[in-house]
C-alpha cells in the first residue's frame, strides 16, 4: 500500500481559551493581513503498546491480514475469539510489522468490555483520540455527534491505524472508525460484531493454537533443548492449556522461574488442578482458571495478598504508590514477582494492569480469601490515597484559593510524586480515569464526604485540562453526595464549579441555573466569601452573553463584599474583572484606571503572576483602544515577570499577546518572532494551544506595514 500522509482543509473561526479574561480582538482579516484559524494541525500519535515477546504461530492469520490490506488498500477487520486466545497479541504483532504503511501514526484504546465499571462509551473514546490528534481540550465538542464529525474531518485525508481492543458492540465501535480510505482499523472482541459488515469489515475468528504453534511458544520461553527432552509432557501441557496463549504464557513463566522443574511434574500438577474443578462452567476459559489457580498456589502469602488487593483497585491501571500505601513497601517486590509470573502486565515503569481474565480471577480470590470488612478497608485506603494525593496536587496548582473540604487543612506530602505544577498536572492527567472511579467508589463505600471532596480537589486540574466528560460525571456524583451529607457549603462550591464548566462550553442557561442555585445557598447561610465568587461567575456569564450592564452591576456587588470580608488580593482581582468589562463596553479611560490600580495593588502585594495578568489585560485594552505602541510597552514587563517565574505556559500567553500587537503594528517579522517563541514554549509544556498557534503563525502573510496600520483606523 502506498504511504500517504494527509492535510486538513482550512476554515476560519474565532476562539479564546485559557487564562485570558475579558475581551480580545479577533478577526478573519485586518486590512491585507489575514489570520486563518484552521482545522487543528494533526500531530502524529504513536500509541500502540509494545508487541508481546515470544510471539508464535498464527502465520495463516498474519498472511490473511496482509493480503486483505494489499487487496483493499484500507482495512477494517474484527479479530474475535475466546478470552485468552491471543486476539490482542496477534493484532499488535501484525500492526507493528505494518506500521510504516501508516505514516500519520497509530491510535490505541482498550474499550474495557469487561471492566467492573462497564465499557468505555464511544464519546469518551473519541475525546481520547481527538486529544491525541492535537485538538485542544476546550475545542472537543461536548456530544457524540460533534466528536464523531470532528474525528472524521481530521482523519479524512490521513493514513493512520486504529486499534480498538476489547470492544463490546458494533455500535460502540462505529463512531471510532476513521474516515480515510488510507486508514486501517483493527477491532478485537469476544463477539464477532457482524454489524460492522455494513462498514465493509473483514472478520477473522481466532481458534486456540494448534499443537505445533503451542510447542513453539513454550520453546521460546523455556528453550528448545528442555522441550525436546520431554516432548510428550510438553504436548500434554499444550493440551491441558487448551491451546490458549494466555494459559501457555503463565505456564511458561512458571517453568522459566523454576529451571529444574520437569515438564512432567508441571503437567501432573496442572492435570490434578483441573480435576479439582469438574463442575466449573467457564467454557473456553476452564483451562485458564486451572492454570491461574496453580500459579496462585505458588505465590508467597505476601504476593498473593498483593494479587488479591490490586483487583480491588478503582480504575484500569495503577501505580506502585497506591499499592504500597495499602500494603507496605514490601509489595513492590511482590508486584515484580507477579509480572514475572505473567499474572500482571507492566504497562509502563512502575505502572500495572490485569488482563481481564486475570483481574476476574484475582477478584474471585479476594472474595473467597479476604474478609468483607478487610476488603472494604483496603478499598477505602486506596480511595483515600487518591483523594489525599489529589488534594496535594490541587494545593500545588492553586495555593491561594479558598477550600471547603477538611482534607485540605493538612495536605499530604507527595513531593516524591510531583514537585512542580507541571508534574502535578501530569499526574492528574495520567490518573484521571482512576480519580473518576475512586470518586464513584467512595459513594459505593458510603463515604459521601470523600466523594464531594474529590470534586472540589479536581477543580484546579479540570481548569487546566478541560476534560468536561469527567468534570460533569464526577460533579453529578459529588453534588448528590453533598446533598446527602447535608453540607450546604460543599454543595454551593460544587455548583459553582459546574457553572464554570457549563459557561466554558457556552451552555449559559445551565451555567446560570447552577450559579443561581449556588447563590441561593450561600445567601441563606451568610457565606459572603463564596457569595462573591458566585457573583463573579454570574458576571462572567452575563459578560459572555453580551449583557455588560448586568456583568458590571454584579461585579460592583462583588467589590462591596470584598471590601467588607475580602483580602486585598481579592479586591485587586475584582478590579481587574471590572476593568475588562469596561473595556468591552468601550469605556477605555475607566478601564485603564481600574487595570492600572489592579497592577499597582498586585505589585504591592508581591503577587507577580497576578501582576503580570493585570498587565496583560491592560495591554490588550490599549490594543483595542488603538494604542498599540502603549500595549507593547505594557506587555513587555509582563513578559519579563513570566520569564522570572520560569513558567513556560505563562510566558507563551504573553508572547501570543505581543504577537497580536505586532500584527496590529504591521510588524510581521516581530509577530512571527513572538508567535514562534510562544509556540516553542507551548510545545515544551505539551500545551494543546500549540496547534492553533502553529496555524496562526503559518497563516500570517507579509504585507506592507502601513497597510496594517491603516486597518486600525
Amino acid at each position: 500500500m502506498a504511504n500517504r500522509g494527509g492535510t486538513t482543509s482550512s476554515t476560519t473561526g474565532n476562539a479564546v481559551s485559557g487564562q485570558v479574561a475579558g475581551s480580545v480582538v479577533q478577526a478573519g482579516s485586518i486590512g491585507s493581513v489575514h489570520l486563518h484559524e484552521a482545522v487543528p494541525v494533526v500531530v502524529v500519535p504513536r500509541q500502540l503498546p509494545p508487541a508481546t515477546r515470544g510471539f508464535a504461530g498464527r502465520r495463516f492469520e498474519v498472511d490473511h491480514l496482509g493480503r486483505w490490506l494489499d487487496d483493499d488498500g484500507s482495512l477494517c477487520v474484527v479479530i474475535s475469539g475466546a478470552g485468552g486466545v491471543g486476539k490482542t497479541t496477534l493484532a499488535l504483532r501484525w500492526l507493528h510489522d505494518v506500521r510504516d504503511s501508516f505514516p500519520d501514526g497509530q491510535l490505541y484504546l482498550d474499550l474495557d468490555a469487561f471492566s467492573s465499571t462497564g465499557p468505555v462509551r464511544s464519546e469518551e473514546a473519541l475525546e481520547c483520540f481527538l486529544l491525541a490528534l492535537g485538538v485542544a481540550a476546550d475545542r472537543v465538542p461536548p456530544d457524540l455527534a460533534g466528536r464523531t464529525a470532528l474525528f472524521r474531518s481530521i482523519t479524512a485525508e490521513l493514513s493512520l491505524v486504529v486499534l480498538l481492543d476489547n470492544a463490546t458492540s458494533a455500535a460502540q465501535v462505529r463512531p471510532l472508525l476513521p474516515a480515510s480510505p488510507t486508514c486501517a482499523a483493527v477491532v478485537t472482541s469476544r463477539w464477532r460484531l457482524v454489524g460492522l459488515g455494513m462498514e465493509g469489515a473483514r472478520f477473522l475468528e481466532l481458534e486456540p493454537m494448534e499443537t505445533d504453534a503451542s510447542l513453539e511458544l513454550l520453546a521460546k520461553a523455556v528453550g528448545e533443548t528442555r522441550l525436546s527432552d520431554e516432548r510428550g509432557a510438553a504436548r500434554e501441557l499444550t493440551t491441558l492449556c487448551g491451546g490458549l496463549p494466555l494459559a501457555l504464557s503463565v505456564v511458561a513463566a512458571r517453568l522459566s522461574a523454576h529451571p529444574r522443574r520437569s515438564l512432567s511434574r508441571e503437567a501432573g500438577d496442572l492435570r490434578a488442578e483441573q480435576d479439582r474443578f469438574p463442575g466449573l462452567e467457564l467454557g473456553a476459559d476452564v483451562s485458564v482458571e486451572a492454570v491461574l489457580d496453580l500459579s496462585y498456589r505458588e505465590l508467597t502469602s505476601g504476593q498473593a495478598a498483593v494479587y488479591r488487593t490490586c483487583a480491588l483497585h478503582p480504575g484500569p491501571e495503577f501505580g506502585t504508590e497506591v499499592v504500597t500505601d495499602a500494603l507496605g513497601e514490601s509489595s513492590t517486590t511482590a508486584l515484580a514477582a507477579l509480572v514475572e509470573a505473567n499474572l500482571l502486565v507492566e504497562v509502563d515503569e512502575h505502572r500495572f494492569r490485569y488482563h481481564d481474565l486475570l483481574r476476574l480471577h484475582a477478584l474471585r480470590k479476594a472474595e473467597k480469601e479476604t474478609l468483607a470488612g478487610e476488603r472494604r478497608e483496603l478499598s477505602s485506603t486506596m480511595v483515600r490515597w487518591y483523594l489525599d494525593t489529589l488534594v496535594a496536587a490541587d494545593a500545588l496548582l492553586r495555593p491561594t484559593r479558598r477550600r471547603v473540604g477538611p482534607r485540605f487543612e493538612a495536605p499530604a506530602d507527595r513531593t516524591g510524586l510531583f514537585g512542580s505544577q507541571r508534574e502535578a498536572l501530569r499526574w492528574f492527567d495520567v490518573e484521571r480515569a482512576n480519580l473518576r472511579q475512586a470518586c464513584v467508589l467512595s459513594v459505593d463505600l458510603g463515604l459521601d464526604d470523600l466523594a464531594w471532596q474529590f470534586c472540589e480537589a479536581m477543580w484546579s486540574g479540570f481548569l487546566h485540562t478541560r476534560h468536561y466528560d469527567d468534570w460533569f460525571a464526577c460533579h453529578d456524583v459529588g453534588v448528590a453526595a453533598s446533598v446527602r451529607s447535608v453540607n450546604r457549603a460543599a454543595e454551593a462550591q460544587l455548583r459553582l464549579q459546574l457553572s464554570f464548566a457549563f459557561s466554558e462550553l457556552k451552555r449559559f442557561d445551565e451555567a446560570s441555573a447552577q450559579g443561581t442555585a449556588a447563590l441561593k445557598i450561600v445567601e441563606e447561610s451568610g457565606d459572603r466569601g463564596t457569595a462573591a465568587a458566585v457573583l463573579n461567575q454570574l458576571a462572567g456569564i452575563a459578560q459572555a452573553g453580551g449583557d455588560l450592564a448586568t456583568a458590571l452591576s454584579l461585579l460592583h456587588r462583588v467589590r462591596e463584599i470584598r471590601q467588607e470580608v475580602g483580602t486585598p488580593r481579592a479586591l485587586a482581582f475584582c478590579g481587574r474583572r471590572i476593568g475588562q468589562v469596561l473595556a468591552d463596553q468601550g469605556h477605555y479611560p475607566e478601564a485603564e484606571r481600574e487595570l492600572v490600580a489592579a497592577v499597582d495593588a498586585m505589585t504591592r502585594l508581591g503577587d507577580q503572576v497576578q501582576q503580570a495578568w493585570s498587565l496583560v489585560a491592560l495591554g490588550k485594552t490599549y490594543l483595542r483602544w488603538g494604542r498599540a505602541e502603549q500595549a507593547a510597552e505594557t506587555l513587555r514587563p509582563a513578559l519579563e515577570i513570566m520569564r522570572l517565574m520560569g513558567t513556560p505556559y505563562y510566558e507563551a500567553e504573553v508572547l501570543t499577546a505581543l504577537g497580536e500587537v505586532a500584527v496590529a503594528l504591521g510588524d510581521l517579522p516581530a509577530a512571527r518572532r513572538h508567535y514562534s517563541g510562544a509556540l516553542e514554549r507551548y510545545v515544551q509544556v505539551e500545551e494543546p494551544k500549540a496547534i492553533d498557534l502553529r496555524a496562526r503563525l503559518d497563516a500570517v502573510t507579509e504585507v506592507p506595514s502601513q497597510v496594517a496600520r491603516d486597518s486600525r483606523t
